[in-house]
């Protein structure tokens, strides 16, 4: 029987990670310190047989993506994603060794939830909203669905009530998706993106020609919300380390103002109406 390198190095590196580290719950007795072979395969998005082939070595030859996924699941820095992509027989494309990932960590949806009284989402470079909290979904209630913020600014009927200041949010919109071209111009989720936008909006199609570029870092914002009125917020814009091309965005109200207390309103209400139904008991 051969030698089982990639078996052995990922056996190694899911005994090394406990579920409270990756942000998931632990449940029942562990024979394990580690995470157990299904946590890693949920964590990557793989099929766990599939995973569990790998360890047993059946299965040698993992695509670059499957071998991308395992690394952020392992949470491998650069050094240790390049021995698993040689472990694997491939080859890492430079280019890609900060891939840029749809994928948000538990631990980082698990801090977003952390902030009840504050609006957190987490967007890609393309400004799809790809998680977010209670009270971030309550924010953007008005929109249906709440997927991308360019669309929703300009194919959305709510756009154009929502956003106090609309001329202002469409061309702030524009530049950061602009810079996105910067980082990845040949992204095709960008270029239908901007295709749908230009097609279905003359104002994107003016301002996205003028070439403006600025990227999310903080800013005012002011919101008609249906449910509580106006709301005047700031945010603050961080890129995600582990996530390439990820951006957690968190609003806040100046603290007792009349937006604070907006903001508290909005989430009362969208708890209430998001409260599971009472049991029935026979």
């Amino acid at each position: 029987m051969g030698d089982n390198h990639l078996g052995d190095f990922l056996r190694a590196r899911r005994a090394g990670l406990r579920p409270e580290t990756v942000g998931m719950a632990s449940h029942g007795a562990r024979r394990v310190a580690g995470l157990r072979r299904e946590e890693v395969a949920v964590l990557a998005g793989v099929n766990a047989d599939y995973y569990a082939r790998l360890e047993q070595g059946r299965e040698r030859n993992p695509s670059p993506q499957v071998i991308d996924a395992l690394s952020r699941a392992l949470r491998l820095g650069t050094d240790a994603r390049a021995h698993l992509y040689r472990l694997a027989g491939a080859t890492p494309d430079d280019r890609s060794s900060a891939p840029a990932t749809e994928q948000v960590s538990p631990a980082l949806r698990q801090l977003m939830d952390g902030y009840p009284n504050t609006p957190a989402f987490v967007m890609s470079r393309t400004l799809d909203l790809l998680a977010a909290n209670a009270l971030a979904e309550a924010l953007y209630a008005p929109f249906d669905p709440a997927d991308n913020l360019a669309r929703m600014t300009f194919l959305d009927p709510a756009g154009r009530t929502f956003h106090m200041d609309w001329d202002r949010a469409a061309r702030a919109t524009v530049a950061n998706l602009r810079e996105a071209t910067g980082s990845d111009p040949d992204n095709p989720r960008l270029r239908r993106l901007v295709r749908t936008l230009s097609e279905g909006n003359a104002d994107f199609d003016r301002l996205w020609n003028t070439h403006i570029v600025r990227g999310k870092t903080r800013d005012a914002k002011r919101f008609l919300h249906p449910d509580v009125g106006p709301l005047s917020l700031t945010y603050q814009a961080f890129d995600v380390r582990d996530a390439p091309g990820q951006q957690l965005v968190i609003y806040h109200a100046e603290p007792g103002s009349p937006s604070a207390q907006s903001l508290g309103l909005l989430g009362s209400i969208h708890a209430t109406r998001h409260r599971p139904a009472p049991r029935s008991h026979h």
